[in-house]
């Protein structure tokens, strides 16, 4: 799929708002947002159209060569990203190609990548109602948090922080994932896979 050289780009981290919910799996795509921030130099503002956190900045290479990127933080629940991001979407005109979801996924193993354009929400609220906004095309950084241990219920295991085992190489899993976002934006799908999936 082919996009516009000039459009600019929505990277989105899909969790839920607030200091109670920071260190959750479920709010992985937060911190790989954060972190590209970092990366970026500049601080998240309360964007006025849209229920969100945005920082506007550029990928890739330095100066105006660089790809225009929206990071984003939707501050509505997980459950109603779609509305926040659609808003975003439309406000900055950007393709729904140009839409990346990085998210927490359950079928894959901790620290694991995948990255893929469209497809199903597996069960994930934030892409379900991303989905339901504007339809399944855009891109996804899925984030592998593994299966919850024993009987434990989905929404107990996603809704805790990671554990002090996976805290130990959960910030080099973050920023692993922060390079694939960055490879996606500047090199395209095909090249960020070859790189990141595993």
């Amino acid at each position: 799929m082919t996009t516009d050289a000039s459009a600019p780009w929505l990277i989105v981290g899909l969790g839920n708002p607030g200091p109670g919910y920071a260190g959750n799996r479920h709010n992985v795509g937060f911190m790989v947002v954060d972190l590209l921030a970092g990366r970026t130099g500049g601080s998240f503002k309360r964007h006025g159209k849209a229920q969100a956190q945005v920082l506007e900045g550029r990928m890739g290479l330095p100066g105006p060569s660089g790809r225009r990127v929206v990071l984003a933080k939707p501050m509505s629940y997980m459950n109603l990203s779609g509305g926040p991001v659609t808003a975003l979407r439309d406000f900055y005109k950007v393709p729904t190609g140009n839409v990346v979801a990085v998210h927490d996924e359950l079928d894959i193993d901790y620290g694991t990548l995948r990255l893929k354009l469209g497809g199903g929400d597996n069960g994930h609220n934030g892409l379900k109602s991303m989905t339901k906004a504007m339809g399944p095309d855009y891109h996804r950084v899925r984030f592998g948090i593994g299966r919850p241990p024993g009987r434990m219920p989905v929404a107990d295991f996603v809704l805790k922080d990671f554990s002090a085992a996976e805290r130990k190489e959960l910030d080099y899993f973050v920023d692993r994932a922060a390079d694939a976002v960055e490879a996606l934006v500047t090199e395209g799908l095909e090249r960020a896979q070859s790189a990141y999936n595993s």
